[in-house]
């Protein structure tokens, strides 16, 4: 278990490496130049110069790479180029609404589509299992904001129930807060209700056919019982990976959904920093966001032993 543990941690640290090295030239080597934005277009080659010398940007990549590694290492994100504010500032303003918009969306993602997969694989070839079946293929075939647009349309302009767009913080009202986040996370969780659906309905039907699941039955036991006693914990696998994959999945959906709904969350940071070339900004975000996605698969990994104790890799 432990040696399992280690070599984990030591993938992990070595998939961030290669992560980093990939953002910084990513970055870098991208058409388009912060130096020239911020000068403007009338600006001479002398001020732009100037600016790029300022910035730092005008010495090798191998030495700027060792200066941005350096002060990451040390807990420093930088500095916005535009704004002249801390990243790490400007990060913990945007903060709030991303992360409750992503925890909503995962929890709601998880519940429900974990309980219709249990249902549909119960009911195999029933109602359930095929208004399961439209409805996946509704979720992975429409995108995100046409779903968003038609929440907006039908639930916060016809009918006024929810705000249309906007974030209120959680210390002005819980209950303005959730009314804000409903109709984005109803939208982005539809894929992922559906995704996990699936994989939930695909790996139960795999379990219930297994003989100990007809001795079970055979015994008398409840169908409760065999479903989340004996079967699901038996199909956790598979799920528990589906749910660390969806994470990524769930970061670039964040950002769009953030760009429906006008959240002033970190997409829409993201989005403003890409347009303005703002290399610190992009780069932290990055970095941060690759780096959660590896601790939930870490997470993932070290789980997969809890469920099932033969495994080791």
């Amino acid at each position: 278990m432990a040696s399992y543990i280690y070599r984990r941690l030591f993938s992990a640290i070595a998939v961030m490496a290669m992560v980093g090295i990939f953002i910084f030239l990513l970055v870098r080597l991208a058409p388009g130049d912060p130096a020239v934005v911020m000068a403007g277009r009338n600006a001479t080659e002398q001020i732009v110069n100037g600016i790029r010398e300022h910035l730092g940007l005008n010495q090798p990549l191998p030495v700027q790479f060792i200066h941005w590694l350096s002060a990451m290492l040390h807990g420093d994100f930088g500095t916005s180029i535009f704004s002249g504010r801390p990243v790490f500032e400007l990060l913990a303003q945007r903060l709030a609404p991303t992360v409750s918009l992503s925890v909503l969306t995962l929890a709601l993602s998880v519940s429900v589509g974990v309980f219709f997969g249990i249902l549909a694989a119960w009911r195999d070839g029933g109602f359930v299992d095929r208004l399961l079946t439209v409805f996946s293929a509704f979720g992975y075939s429409v995108p995100v904001f046409v779903i968003g647009y038609f929440l907006v349309y039908v639930l916060a302009i016809s009918v006024a129930w929810l705000p249309v767009q906007g974030y209120a913080p959680m210390d002005e009202g819980v209950g303005d807060w959730f009314a804000h986040l409903i109709l984005p996370t109803v939208a982005l969780s539809l894929p992922f209700i559906a995704f996990v659906a699936r994989v939930t309905r695909a790996s139960m039907l795999e379990v219930l056919s297994e003989d100990y699941m007809r001795t079970a039955a055979a015994k008398g036991a409840s169908s409760c019982a065999m479903l989340f006693h004996h079967a699901l914990r038996n199909a956790g696998v598979p799920i528990l990976t589906v749910i660390g994959i969806s994470f990524a999945y769930l970061i670039g959906g964040v950002v769009l959904t953030e760009t429906v709904f006008n959240i002033p969350g970190v997409g829409r940071l993201v989005v403003d920093a890409i347009n303005n070339r703002d290399y610190p900004i992009i780069q932290s975000v990055l970095i941060l966001t690759s780096g959660l996605y590896v601790l939930i698969n870490l997470a993932v990994d070290l789980t997969y032993t809890l469920i099932d104790p033969r495994i080791r890799y």
